[in-house]
């Protein structure tokens, strides 16, 4: 759903796409969730979560209301910058997944407010005294715009054909585009202005920007990163199809699909001319197609790549060893 939902936008999804993405029938789809919405909000439920493991400690571990909002703020970007497909569920695609979705999504949006609108406790500047002459509607209205920055920076990001992710790449290079967790000190200076003043509001913009989360080493996200540069948006078969190549060199369709742990020879045809078509994989049988047995192996271009995520693979085994 986290993929479907970012290629194609929640309100064009149905079951079939989910359906044909994950490689289950509709039966047992029908097992798990009641209808289309449910899984959406399952999805959400499950991205609320995710994120939650980052920006709740974050949050939790400062003392003050600034710095509470600000690592909390920090860490969901870096978040957003490391699963966008996650993020645009949790923060974009939700808006428009259904009336139970949008019921949930709300609730965690008035948390959001009510945190927000603590800043009206504050001391504020020069004659107001207290910033609580502030209007309730300050937070809610905070609240909004820095979700409204956020979601365009990640609706920015291609969501269907291959090529569009060249060109989006290019773009980026030639005006050199930032991540997102570059915004934290734009948004904080936002955020404090109604309940610190403009003093306050200039001191979020002189902070060093962060670079580094809740103590987390920055490591390359297996989900959004290893394909950008080749024009291709990673997926987890997509990463099973590949890996299987690189441990089974001169495999056919057949033993790729039993490697990847994909029965669908369907599935793996159209996976393999994905792969074939932007260059990290080549078919070397001889005259392929023609009935001959096929036989892949890596490119130049895809074997940096495969390396790139065993390299991943290898480091987060060793981290849940630890």
């Amino acid at each position: 759903m986290f993929d479907v939902a970012a290629e194609r936008g929640a309100a064009n999804v149905i079951v079939a796409h989910v359906v044909e993405r994950s490689g289950v029938s509709r039966r047992t789809f029908y097992e798990h969730f009641e209808d289309r919405e449910d899984c959406l909000l399952a999805a959400f439920e499950r991205a609320l979560t995710i994120a939650s493991e980052d920006v709740l400690p974050a949050y939790d571990a400062a003392k003050s209301w600034r710095e509470r909002i600000r690592a909390g703020l920090s860490a969901l970007l870096a978040f957003c910058d490391r699963e966008p497909s996650i993020a645009r569920m949790l923060l974009c695609e939700s808006a428009a997944s259904g009336p139970t979705v949008a019921q949930r999504r709300a609730q965690i949006l008035a948390s959001l407010t009510r945190i927000v609108d603590q800043g009206r406790t504050l001391t504020g500047t020069g004659k107001q005294g207290k910033a609580q002459n502030v209007s309730t509607l300050a937070a809610e209205g905070i609240v909004g715009g820095v979700l409204s920055v956020i979601q365009a920076r990640l609706l920015e990001e291609e969501h269907t054909l291959e090529e569009q992710h060249t060109n989006r790449a290019h773009t980026q290079r030639a005006s050199g585009g930032g991540s997102l967790i570059d915004l934290t000190n734009e948004l904080m200076s936002m955020i404090v202005l109604p309940y610190m003043g403009a003093a306050g509001a200039r001191r979020e913009l002189e902070r060093p920007a962060p670079t580094l989360i809740g103590g987390k080493p920055e490591c390359e996200p297996l989900r959004s990163d290893p394909f950008k540069e080749a024009g291709m948006r990673l997926t987890y078969r997509t990463v099973r199809v590949l890996m299987a190549i690189a441990g089974h060199p001169q495999a056919s369709n057949r033993q790729i699909g039993t490697s990847a742990g994909i029965a669908d020879q369907g599935q793996i045809s159209k996976l393999l001319a994905r792969l074939e078509r932007i260059g990290l994989v080549t078919n070397t049988g001889i005259h392929p197609g023609k009935g001959a047995p096929n036989s892949w192996t890596l490119t130049e271009k895809g074997e940096p790549i495969a390396q790139r995520i065993r390299t991943h693979t290898d480091q987060t085994h060793g981290a849940s060893e630890r």
